[in-house]
């Protein structure tokens, strides 16, 4: 009786999750026609834009449907034809008025007679259990045509039970979800899951990435085993993550309603549904029901050279800090990417001096075979009179946005080779590391070219001889972060000389919290504590900042504050500054110090009250609930009150994603004996030098030495002039996201964002003997330019939304100190000038016979300019530094 009971459960359970009576998919009646009406209609608008204002356009027709043979073995094997009838184009936006591109147009003109010919032309649909067995149209017709006669045909796809499958339809290889209930089924299709060769790449840095939805449901009305209706809708839409105003989406509908039925044709006899076919047409191909791709015919268009042309005078040098030029930039990588390496080569070769530069950046960023091929036919590495050139390519080569094996490889292949410039090698060298990170974060790292540029890092720095060449190792470890080269940073940051110490240091502060393991630790506070040896204050207090900076244990941090009080003079002051910044901007560390502080013999008025001009400061350069830019200044002098090193960094915080958009740091030593000052411990027979690295959006690049040497610093400071030395200057594809949609109403769709940067990053050290007197100066410029375009394109009309957004800032920090008494005289001083920011909005449709509609939008308002604290003492300070004085004799160094 109970299992009576159960069966009894089951079979209710299984009745109600079906339409009633039927258990597989759509069955017609035989003798039948059935006529309906179609429509698949597409809007493009912003993200949150109402569908009254957006562009698009809608495709309309009457259907006929009939069952032209049914298999005698089984009632659901099931031919079927599809043919569309008085097929029509209007506009969706009823209001358009005399605006309507399709006024007094009629379909013929607009599809033209070729293609409404095939789009009228039958195709027949082989139906087992309600899914699409083969699609059957004929070849040779125009791809874009077929694709919506296929989104028609996937209609019809369909189950009337409820259950997860997947099904082939026109969106690819897809997962549904059916959820049937009486006379009605709905269908939800994971669009995420469909597999379909199409093209695209993205930025994988989050915070310059962009984020995309998609959703799909379709609803089926059932009666009498076949649809009374049927809607479909499916959205897409993005964003970009860093600007929420860089945003679109597509939302495509369509709609099926029987309208009557009447008598029709009798079935056909057979067995095989192949002979059925042969009879109704030889003609007839099985073709796939996936959605194929198409280009649409490109009438009248300019050729590259005359599209270069256009470009060229924008990105002449006086011109590179205009947001035009970027937008110049990023237009003309769009036509580089479909343009030939024969196309490409010959423009670089007729291009001048002053502007080449910045067509290596453009063609080196498309980022396509035959653009790489063209730039390595161009560039001559054994030679040293095209350094500049290629430096600006192996740069963009850092900065790809979604660089290949094969890059990497041609970069291996040279580095092996010979070079006219040891710059240029070290260069290589230093972008191989980058490479070798970003194919690691989009998990290639087990690809042979990957296994290959690992080991000649680690190699190479192992077996390195030369002091340069370890340098050159140690900054591609930098940039690449292996963590199986770990254990080499560590050996060379506890044994190596000052600088190579330094730089394997600052490798090590790039890592995530998770490798700075306790065993890594023991070796920074051996460091930081000198247990083995004396090092260097840069190398000392990097190794401070590390632990602070990696969940330091209670006795790290009582460890470092007792330090406090028995070091350097400036570097006592420089750890106290370091400490006070964890705890006024709550780092991670704060709650740790503050515990620690409880301790009177590690929070007292002699540990707390050290004299100095070293300091450590960070704040927010903008902010708001979902993303943040943050700051940070920390400034380190010797005894003597000359510099010794200054580095500022700028980070972009996205929930837990986080870029560095760039560091600048200037680092200067053995300068005492030019003021007859006493060096600090450690440091007594440091060469003069002073130079500058930058790290630009995560990729450290190779350093710039101002002068190197006593014999360097005097014959610079003798021909010396007071412009600035330029660290990285040029064009980068920031942001690149590039998608193509096959809807699945048939129609193609494209999005893209791109984000460009014309940057310029100088650097000047000046020293005044006669007024004891030292300055710095970093200067920054940008213009930045985004885009996001969005099209829908059915090969005779196509509709479009494109949103961007420009500013051009600059930026500049300048310290200066005053060391002719003591506690000396600092000025620290970050200014960010007043900027423009535009936003633009042009939404558009356009007939392949060339009518079109436009509608733009602007809005522009001014970014005031401010000031960035950096400094935690009284800024009484600069109204000293600054107060006139007569003219000296200073010098700069570049």
């Amino acid at each position: 009786m109970i299992l009576l009971a159960v069966l009894f459960l089951c079979f209710i359970s299984s009745y109600s999750a079906s339409v009633k009576g039927h258990t597989t998919g759509l069955s017609l009646n035989n003798d039948r026609l059935y006529k309906l009406t179609y429509s698949t209609e597409v809007f493009l608008d912003r993200d949150k834009g109402k569908l009254q204002d957006s562009v698009g356009y809608r495709i309309s027709s009457n259907v006929d449907v009939v069952l032209l043979w049914r298999n005698p073995d089984g009632d659901d094997d099931q031919l079927i034809q599809i043919t569309m009838k008085d097929v029509n184009v209007e506009n969706v936006n009823q209001q358009r008025g005399e605006k309507n591109i399709f006024k007094g147009k009629s379909p013929p003109s607009i599809i033209r007679k070729g293609n409404l010919k095939a789009l009228q032309r039958p195709v027949l649909l082989h139906l087992i259990h309600g899914k699409v067995k083969e699609f059957y149209s004929y070849q040779n017709e125009p791809v874009a045509i077929e694709n919506i006669k296929r989104g028609l045909a996937s209609l019809f796809q369909t189950q009337l039970s409820s259950g997860t499958t997947s099904e082939v339809d026109i969106s690819g290889d897809c997962k549904v979800t059916y959820q049937a209930h009486q006379d009605k089924v709905t269908k939800t299709k994971a669009l995420d899951s469909c597999k379909i060769e199409r093209s695209g790449f993205t930025t994988p840095n989050q915070v310059l990435g962009v984020t995309s939805k998609a959703t799909s449901v379709t609803t089926y009305k059932i009666e009498d085993s076949f649809v009374v209706a049927v809607l479909a809708e499916e959205t897409h839409a993005f964003g970009l993550n860093s600007l929420q105003t860089i945003a679109g989406k597509i939302v495509s509908k369509q709609k099926l309603e029987l309208r009557t039925t009447e008598e029709g044709p009798r079935l056909m006899p057979g067995k095989q549904v192949a002979a059925v076919i042969k009879a109704v047409d030889s003609k007839y191909v099985a073709l796939p029901i996936v959605g194929q791709v198409f280009q649409s015919e490109c009438k009248g268009c300019l050729s590259l050279s005359e599209h270069w042309q256009v470009t060229r005078n924008h990105l002449q040098p006086n011109s590179l800090s205009k947001a035009e030029a970027v937008r110049s930039f990023l237009a003309f990588i769009q036509h580089l990417r479909t343009a030939k390496k024969e196309e490409i080569l010959q423009i670089l070769k007729a291009e001048n001096k002053e502007v080449l530069p910045q067509l290596v950046d453009a063609v080196t960023s498309a980022q396509t075979p035959d653009s790489l091929d063209a730039i390595l036919d161009f560039l001559d590495f054994k030679s040293d009179s095209s350094v500049i050139l290629q430096e600006r390519f192996l740069y963009a080569c850092g900065f790809a946005s979604h660089p290949n094996e094969e890059l990497l490889r041609v970069l291996i292949s040279k580095f092996k080779g010979s070079f006219g410039s040891d710059d240029i090698r070290e260069t290589v060298m230093i972008i191989i590391g980058a490479l070798v990170r970003k194919l690691c974060q989009n998990e290639d790292c087990k690809l042979k070219a990957v296994v290959e540029a690992k080991k000649l890092i680690l190699r190479g720095l192992e077996k390195a001889e030369k002091k340069e060449d370890t340098m050159m190792y140690l900054l591609a470890l930098k940039n690449a972060l292996l963590a199986e080269g770990i254990p080499l940073l560590l050996k060379y940051a506890e044994a190596g000389e000052g600088p190579i110490s330094h730089l394997a240091t600052t490798a090590l502060q790039r890592f995530d919290v998770a490798f700075i393991t306790d065993e890594v630790k023991k070796t920074l506070n051996r460091i930081y504590h000198q247990n083995r040896k004396v090092h260097e204050k840069t190398v000392r207090t990097t190794a401070a900042a590390i632990i602070l900076n990696n969940n330091p244990s209670y006795m790290e941090v009582k460890n470092i504050l007792l330090s406090i009080g028995e070091l350097p003079n400036e570097m006592n002051k420089y750890m106290l500054s370091i400490v006070q910044d964890i705890l006024r901007f709550e780092m991670p560390a704060s709650k740790m110090v503050r515990r620690v502080l409880k301790e009177m013999v590690a929070h007292n008025y002699d540990r707390f009250s050290k004299s100095g001009s070293s300091s450590a400061y960070t704040g927010y350069m903008a902010r708001s609930p979902h993303s943040a830019a943050t700051y940070s200044l920390d400034i380190l002098y010797s005894g003597s009150g000359i510099l010794r090193r200054s580095n500022l960094n700028i980070f972009q915080c996205l929930g837990k994603a986080h870029l560095h958009s760039s560091q600048v740091v200037i680092e200067a030593q053995g300068l005492e004996a030019l003021i007859a000052a006493t060096p600090d411990e450690g440091e007594e027979n440091l060469d003069s030098y002073a130079g500058m690295s930058a790290i630009l959006f995560d990729v450290q690049l190779r350093p710039v030495t101002f002068f190197n040497g006593y014999g360097d610093l005097m014959s610079k400071m003798l021909s010396a002039s007071s412009d600035p030395i330029s660290v990285v200057k040029g064009l980068i594809l920031l942001i690149d996201h590039s998608q193509e949609l096959q809807l699945q109403s048939g129609l193609k769709a494209n999005m893209e964002v791109q984000g460009g940067l014309a940057i310029d990053i100088s650097g000047a050290m000046e020293f005044s003997l006669w007024y004891r007197e030292s300055k710095t100066r970093v200067r920054n410029r940008v213009a930045l330019v985004i885009t996001g375009d969005i099209t829908v394109d059915s090969s005779f009309v196509k509709a479009g939304l494109e949103v961007s957004a420009e500013t051009e800032a600059a930026m500049e920090f300048i310290s200066t100190v005053q060391f002719s008494q003591y506690p000396f005289l600092v000025c620290m001083q970050m200014d960010k000038d007043g900027a423009p920011f535009r936003q633009f909005e042009t939404k558009y449709e356009r007939l392949s016979t060339g009518r079109g509609y436009v509608s733009r939008r602007r809005k522009e308002r001014l970014v005031a300019g401010s000031e960035f604290p950096l400094h935690q003492e009284n800024s009484e300070m600069c109204k000293v530094v600054f107060a006139p004085q007569p003219e000296s004799n200073s010098s700069s160094w570049f």
